[in-house]
């Protein structure tokens, strides 16, 4: 936090705010660490979670069901983020964000006090539309209170919020399911949030409540695009059960999957998303090439060192520890005020950076290379993660008209959270298809990490796509089967 702040203290915004107050000045100070803390919670949470569900599993009796786990906090996030585009657009961030964190909090209690595997999978549904309610109704608080010159600084900030979850989480998480049980990582959490929401939303009903246009009565939601929210929700759910099956009869749910999601993705995401259209629809398109990707290649490092090099999972883990660091280092450039004018050239330096670890990474199935190299590689990789999600995010609000922000951040979180998912089932099935396990080949990880290399390449072009394209009144969002 000290680096943000030597960062923003000398800004100067736009008229209308404290002049040369930053993200931390007195203007925006309690709602800026208000948010952040808000993002470190959930991260904190997101982070720690993986420890506890094992073991959790097992005492639920509930080993064969521990993917619906994921799998259902996943697929109603993403119902939760379209609802929340809609609400945020016509009613104001406010309603949403309160009801997406008493969601979260809520999920949280369910799941930690559950007794049956069943109703910790609940629990985590809750939780998840909870998140995807909360992750976009602060992008439209972003694009509502603060002026476009501080928008880099407090994405910068949210970024910052993960690094300290990302390296004690797990260990935070093991020893309180060691000492205490695994159900106090869920119950711990919601009594947290209290403070930073004291702090938070005073500040947000008086900057950023209420519709755009206060005179005119609220908009009512658009039935069609909560149907299509439905739609890609059940369909990626369908897509990710049929994914951790390879029977034939798998076939069926990944059919009936992608026929709901084609033309729910085609409906929610910017017209000319698939094409990589100038502009908007680029810059969504990539968040979900840059997360997709590397997340998916992110999850097979710890099981690659593990079961190819013999280390522990804790040094396993730790391998991947520095890269927090130099995700928030490469969010906190964009931030910078002199490479505002570059920030093109900045996201396909970071992509680049991106497909350069992914390629190198699976060196280390080779003997000769050190296993430590696989730490150095993911940090640079890392660094260029936090160049390209926090441009994004930022060139996203500014190509939006204030009354599509909502309806924008949610495609861009879509694209986020989708990607993530397919490009995840897609490397698990071509893992499991080459004998992926404990005793994997070299090859199946081998075929996982050059695989995502690809399709962050194409990133690389995709982010020269990402320039100011069409300015925010022509930002629209496409109609299904567009």
């Amino acid at each position: 936090m000290s680096v943000l702040r030597s960062r923003v203290d000398d800004v100067v915004v736009e008229e209308g705010f404290e002049q040369g107050g930053g993200v931390l000045g007195r203007a925006h100070r309690a709602l800026s660490v208000g948010m952040v803390s808000v993002v470190f919670l959930i991260a904190f949470e997101a982070t720690a979670v993986g420890t506890a569900m094992p073991v959790a599993a097992r005492e639920l009796d509930g080993v064969a069901s521990y993917a619906f786990a994921f799998s259902g906090f996943f697929t109603t996030s993403l119902f939760g983020m379209v609802l929340a585009g809609q609400w945020a657009d016509r009613r104001g961030p406010l309603a949403a964000l309160t009801t997406g964190i008493g969601s979260f909090a809520a999920g949280l209690v369910i799941a930690g006090t559950a007794r049956t595997m069943w109703v910790f999978i609940l629990g985590r549904a809750v939780q998840g539309l909870g998140g995807g309610l909360v992750i976009v109704a602060l992008y439209v608080v972003v694009g509502r209170a603060y002026p476009e010159r501080l928008r880099p600084a407090i994405m910068a900030a949210f970024a910052a919020g993960w690094v300290v979850p990302s390296i004690v989480g797990p260990l935070a998480s093991g020893a309180v399911t060691e000492q205490l049980g695994w159900r106090w990582v869920f119950l711990g959490i919601p009594v947290l949030v209290v403070l930073p929401l004291a702090l938070a939303l005073p500040q947000i009903r008086r900057r950023a409540s209420g519709p755009v246009d206060a005179e005119a009565a609220p908009a009512p939601l658009d039935r069609r695009r909560i149907r299509l929210a439905l739609g890609i929700a059940l369909g990626a759910g369908l897509v990710q059960y049929a994914a951790q099956d390879l029977r034939p009869l798998s076939l069926i749910p990944a059919v009936a999957g992608a026929a709901l999601l084609v033309p729910a993705v085609l409906g929610l995401l910017p017209r000319g998303t698939y094409r990589a259209a100038r502009g908007l629809p680029s810059v969504v398109l990539l968040r979900g090439v840059c997360a997709g990707s590397f997340v998916a290649a992110e999850s097979f490092v710890p099981l690659m060192l593990v079961t190819q090099r013999g280390l522990s999972p804790t040094l396993a883990g730790l391998s991947l520890a520095a890269g927090g660091g130099t995700w928030a280092l490469g969010s906190w450039l964009q931030s910078r005020p002199r490479l505002a004018p570059y920030r093109e050239r900045l996201m396909t330096a970071g992509m680049v950076l991106v497909v350069a670890a992914l390629a190198t990474a699976p060196s280390v199935l080779l003997p000769a290379v050190p296993a430590w190299i696989v730490a150095v590689v993911w940090a640079f990789g890392c660094l260029g993660m936090g160049l390209v999600i926090s441009s994004t995010s930022v060139l996203l609000l500014r190509l939006s008209a204030p009354e599509e922000a909502g309806a924008n951040s949610a495609a861009l979180q879509i694209s986020d959270a989708l990607s993530n998912a397919l490009l995840l089932a897609a490397a698990g099935a071509a893992f499991a298809a080459l004998g992926g396990g404990t005793a994997a080949h070299p090859a199946a990880f081998a075929v996982v990490f050059f695989a995502m290399a690809v399709v962050a390449l194409a990133g690389v072009w995709v982010a020269t796509r990402c320039g100011s394209g069409d300015r925010p009144a022509a930002a629209k969002t496409a109609p299904a089967g567009s």
